[in-house]
């Protein structure tokens, strides 16, 4: 210790070593610093930049935004698809009219199957009926008017005359001469607009090629519908994601049924309305009672209004051919009916077959009327009333209990499919397997494509195969 002490360069090494040491323990000791101390790290993923402005705008007015965009976007899609419908009208028109009668037509086509009948039978029968019932409409309101127009011109002579009479000793003091030249001048505008009811002729001619067309488009839509609708809607539903097929049949079930029951509904009310307008024109009198009550049968068709309509065809004919007291008592009937239906046969019939309110029916009525004239009227609460129920039956969810399922389009049961290509991409050819599946242990392939299991150990079973070689 003594020699240690006493030299120097020991004791200087001594220091470099405590100096070391030192270092070492310090170096440790920021080393376990280093692994004890955690700095968190904020890591931010997906969050938008702050621009000053949504950070000041109100909670109310962000989801009114967000809101209001995405309806300006539904709202220009339906105008697309109403501006699309409008142009195609002379396509689409004829497919509704098809749509609407077949389902009318096609339970009573479900029910001749039922009981037998062949197919074609059934159809062909409900198309045979159904042209002929309109052709038996037309030619009774025909034969009618034209029995009506025997000595209808003295009558209407008279109710001139009378007129002229009523004018005359009325304040307006408008006598005989005053309405003779009223009526030249008349003439003379005719006259001299003669180009205007010549083009007004060719677009009747148009408007008759038109009606042509899209009747005989409608009867071919109409004799497809009856042969294969359920097929056809097979395939369209085909063209959804496979998620959506459940929801989307579903739907279309829920709205073929609500336009069935909105037909046969309709038909209903039609009847009552013709029947109660006709019968009081006939009991007062009014001439061609029966054409007035086949015009309000068709016009009825148009809910509420359509009565009213009608009926004031009635009222101007009780007018001119009968007299003012006539057709005062003309206009009663007409809105006796037209209040028995609106407060009668509308909320108890139509209201539980529909489910739509009488005021969404006015509205859908006039909204359909101004866009489309009275093909719009006419198809405007039946369209109502299949998306109310397409729509509700989508809220609603009860599609989500059961799984999604691929409808399949027939290619053996109707003659119609099997003219469809059978090798374009998504459809199977016949006989051939739809997937190339492993064939397990003990499994033989027939010769018509049929798995049948074979139990090895078992050699006495049907079908089992016997080894030569064992013998």
């Amino acid at each position: 210790m003594s020699e240690s002490t006493g030299n120097p360069g020991a004791r200087a090494l001594l220091r470099l070593r405590r100096r070391r040491s030192a270092e070492r323990a310090r170096e440790s000791a920021d080393l376990a610093g280093s692994e004890l101390v955690v700095t968190p790290i904020e890591v931010v993923t997906g969050a938008p930049a702050a621009n000053g402005v949504d950070e000041n705008l109100p909670a109310g007015i962000r989801l009114a935004g967000a809101w209001s965009w995405r309806l300006i976007v539904i709202a220009a899609a339906i105008a697309i698809l109403v501006f699309l419908v409008i142009q195609l009208r002379l396509i689409v028109i004829p497919l509704l009219v098809a749509v609407l009668v077949s389902a009318l037509l096609v339970p009573f086509v479900a029910f001749l199957v039922r009981h037998h009948w062949p197919k074609g039978v059934a159809v062909a029968l409900a198309m045979v009926g159904t042209l002929v019932l309109v052709a038996g409409l037309v030619t009774l309101a025909s034969t009618q008017i034209a029995e009506g127009t025997v000595g209808l011109s003295e009558r209407l002579t008279r109710s001139l005359d009378s007129f002229k009479a009523f004018l005359a000793g009325s304040p307006l003091q408008v006598s005989e001469t005053d309405i003779n030249t009223y009526v030249q001048q008349a003439w003379e505008a005719i006259q001299n607009d003669s180009a205007v009811f010549i083009s007004g002729a060719l677009s009747v001619g148009t408007t008759l090629g038109h009606l042509l067309t899209g009747l005989l488009l409608a009867l071919f839509s109409l004799l497809f519908i009856l042969i294969d609708g359920k097929a056809i809607w097979s395939w369209i539903v085909r063209f959804f994601p496979l998620r959506a097929q459940a929801a989307v049949d579903g739907a279309g079930i829920a709205g073929w049924t609500t336009l069935g029951n909105f037909a046969k509904v309709q038909i209903l009310v039609a009847s009552i309305d013709a029947v109660g307008i006709g019968v009081g024109a006939a009991l007062l009198g009014v001439p061609m009672a029966i054409p007035i009550g086949i015009l309000v049968f068709l016009g009825s068709f148009i809910p509420i209004v359509g009565a009213v309509a009608t009926g004031s065809v009635a009222i101007v004919i009780a007018l001119i051919f009968n007299n003012w007291a006539i057709a005062l008592a003309m206009l009663g009937v007409v809105l006796l009916v037209q209040q028995v239906e609106g407060h009668v046969l509308q909320p108890l019939i139509m209201g539980t077959a529909v489910k739509v309110h009488p005021l969404a029916v006015v509205l859908v009525v006039a909204a359909g009327a101004l866009l489309a004239g009275i093909p719009g009227a006419l198809f405007a609460v039946p369209v109502a009333a299949v998306l109310n129920a397409m729509t509700s039956y989508v809220a609603g969810g009860s599609w989500r209990s059961s799984p999604p399922t691929v409808p399949t389009v027939p290619t053996t049961g109707s003659v119609l499919w099997q003219t469809v290509p059978q090798s374009r991409p998504g459809y199977r050819t016949s006989g051939a397997p739809a997937r190339t599946a492993r064939l397990r242990p003990g499994t033989l392939l027939t010769s018509r494509g049929a798995s049948a299991r074979v139990t090895p150990t078992d050699s006495s079973a049907p079908g089992a195969p016997h080894d030569s070689s064992e013998n």
